[in-house]
């Protein structure tokens, strides 16, 4: 193995693993398909190790090529940012980035603000993948992304921008008709409208005080979506606990009712989140500083 090691490759690399395809890469980096194959296959060799599995419809990293791309991608946006840096586009950011938001937080919250970005920044465009699912931002070649959660350690780098409040809500009518708790226990008895991704049932936790309550609703629905639910709740099917940028609006016009407002649901917060490593091309620090003041404070 030679000294030097394989930048170019490890670039070509990091670039089929962003867009998911060998073509898609070639016309990215201006070069073509056979170049990009060669560049890869020549990893590949100097590495002694596959690093993608490949069918006619479908490219997967190997165990191998997982443990590379974040390495990769790091000598990919390194090399961008320096050319950047080199050609005075740190202060003139261009280019595409590629970021992660869920549902529905994208529509109520990011899409309002994303204009005066494109005003301030017109020679930036933005590929937005809308999903209530954790993307793998490494892995599928994400720029950054914005996640509501109480976040776990983990290598990516995460700027908190604000916390995010849950409601237990239903209809007037349907607290009229079943009740309105007093303590989160009662939920166990009522019709749970409940939101998530894991298998395992949903278990809503609350706090007050130095007093803690968990309850598991017996759900009647069960969404990966919360915008989903609102209908639902609105036509008094049963009860949900959600953020208030899904039904602060309908709490506010008196369409649903929040109740156990003393209770303080498992705190949640909205991150700004990105792969580890740095510099950053400027595209992405702009939209990072951006959304870190539009979103801010915002709920």
């Amino acid at each position: 193995m030679s000294k030097l090691p394989d930048l170019e490759g490890l670039a070509v690399f990091a670039k089929v693993v962003e867009l998911r395809s060998f073509a898609a890469a070639a016309d990215d980096l201006a070069m073509s398909k056979a170049t990009v194959s060669k560049a890869v296959t020549r990893l590949e060799e100097r590495l002694g190790a596959r690093l993608f599995n490949r069918t006619s419809r479908r490219l997967a990293l190997t165990d191998a090529g997982q443990s590379l791309v974040e390495r990769a991608t790091r000598v990919l946006a390194e090399a961008q940012a320096a050319e950047e840096e080199a050609s005075s586009q740190s202060s003139a950011p261009r280019g595409v980035v590629r970021m992660a938001v869920p549902m529905s937080l994208g529509i109520t919250s990011l899409a309002p603000v994303l204009p005066g970005f494109f005003t301030a920044y017109p020679d930036v465009s933005v590929e937005l993948h809308l999903s209530d699912a954790t993307i793998d931002l490494v892995g599928m070649g994400f720029d950054l992304a914005l996640r509501v959660a109480a976040l776990p350690d983990s290598s990516l780098v995460a700027r908190r921008l604000r916390a995010v409040k849950r409601h237990v809500v239903a209809s007037p009518g349907y607290w009229n008709k079943h009740g309105r708790p007093t303590h989160p226990a009662n939920l166990a008895e009522h019709r749970g409208l409940t939101y998530g991704h894991q298998n395992a049932p949903e278990t809503w936790r609350f706090q007050k005080g130095g007093e803690e309550a968990a309850v598991r609703p017996r759900s009647v629905i069960r969404a990966n979506n919360g915008d989903v639910l609102v209908p639902s709740l609105i036509a008094g099917v049963g009860v949900a606990v959600l953020p208030d940028f899904i039904v602060g609006a309908a709490v506010a016009d008196g369409r649903l009712e929040a109740v156990l407002t003393d209770w303080t649901a498992t705190p949640i917060a909205l991150h700004l989140v990105m792969p580890p490593g740095g510099p950053r091309p400027a595209r992405v620090e702009a939209l990072a500083n951006y959304l870190g003041k539009a979103l801010a404070g915002k709920g």
